[in-house]
């Protein structure tokens, strides 16, 4: 899978996504300033979403359309939440163009086909479907037949969700797949994180797993990394004073930042399958166990417990041979701290 410049496969550094959201808190200057921060925190991209009140959902009053399902915005009206949030459609142009600037990446979550279209008047180098759109089978296949990465979030998803919408890429002839685990709670309990399917994923979807994370803190996106995430997501804000509606499960500049240099550590201490030691490891021989003389031998004397033992350094002769050289006869006088070898002994 390739984003603009970026190649993200099995072997490829993590891909790290700043969400921006709602994180503008409705001033453009906000956005642009965030989008600097991002680079900054050392992020490879940032995310948009793209949609109105009034293309998500419907002005209304009825019961239906007020949250209720223990989240952070319970009580509110869906209309009113998305209205406050959204980012404006005549932002997007210039928003895209500061990133380039940045060096960021830059792409979206659209919401409806007239998102899709503006976007792709942007040229946008990917599309990423939100964890409650994921059934969303028409908007999935018009996105998917753009041609571009489709990166899908899971946080509401069942095993049948996923495979319909994998599905609906293929059919468009789109294999640009990625799956992110996500939990859709704001802010999501740790404990329902749920790593291991990263791996799960990857396996048994053949696609690029990732994370996209709504958990306080790093420690979720490093597991993620260790159990083989190439892209990880999290919202990101210039600063918590600012507040919104996704202010109190985003990293502000300090803390992403950190995230970034844990996840790039993490990806450094996971490295490689490899059974050949480094330069450095291979000096530490040195200092392993080894068969040495701990007392003086005379020559014809037999060696016994008491005159041999396995001890560091490691010039000696390998413990491997300790009861095959008991009871061996001494070629010629040995002193302790000599190295035993396989040459003194009949």
């Amino acid at each position: 899978m390739k984003i603009d410049n970026f190649t993200i496969n099995q072997t490829s550094k993590v891909f790290i996504i700043a969400e921006l959201s709602a994180n503008h808190n409705g001033s453009i200057e906000i956005a642009i300033e965030t989008i600097k921060a991002a680079k900054r925190a050392g992020a490879d991209c940032i995310k948009l979403q793209t949609y109105k009140a009034d293309t998500i959902t419907l002005d209304s009053k009825k019961n239906d359309f007020l949250i209720n399902s223990g989240s952070i915005w319970d009580g509110r009206n869906l209309f009113e939440l998305y209205q406050e949030a959204f980012t404006p459609w005549e932002w997007h142009v210039e928003l895209f163009k500061v990133a380039k600037q940045e060096g960021l990446i830059c792409f979206s979550s659209p919401f409806d086909p007239s998102a899709v279209e503006l976007l792709e008047s942007l040229d946008a180098p990917a599309y990423k479907i939100a964890s409650f759109e994921i059934t969303d089978i028409p908007l999935i296949e018009l996105v998917a037949s753009k041609g571009k990465p489709v990166i899908i979030s899971t946080g509401i998803a069942t095993l049948e969700d996923i495979e319909l919408a994998i599905n609906a890429c293929h059919k468009q002839g789109n294999y640009e797949v990625a799956l992110l685990k996500c939990t859709s709670s704001y802010p999501a309990p740790i404990e329902e994180a749920n790593m291991v399917m990263v791996k799960d994923f990857s396996y048994k979807f053949g696609v690029i797993a990732g994370l996209s994370d709504h958990t306080i803190g790093s420690t979720v996106p490093i597991v993620a990394t260790c159990f083989g995430a190439k892209i990880i997501e999290k919202h990101f804000i210039l600063d918590h004073s600012i507040g919104g509606p996704d202010a109190s499960f985003s990293m502000d500049e300090t803390e992403f930042t950190q995230m970034v240099k844990s996840i790039r550590d993490a990806e450094r201490a996971i490295g490689k399958i490899d059974y050949q030691l480094s330069e450095k490891q291979q000096r530490g021989k040195d200092y392993c166990r080894s068969l040495y003389v701990v007392e003086d031998i005379k020559s014809g004397a037999i060696i016994s417990k008491n005159n041999i033992r396995s001890i560091r350094p490691g010039y000696g002769l390998h413990p491997k041979y300790y009861y095959e050289v008991l009871g061996k006869i001494v070629k010629r006088d040995l002193e302790k701290g000599d190295r035993l070898s396989l040459d003194d002994l009949h």
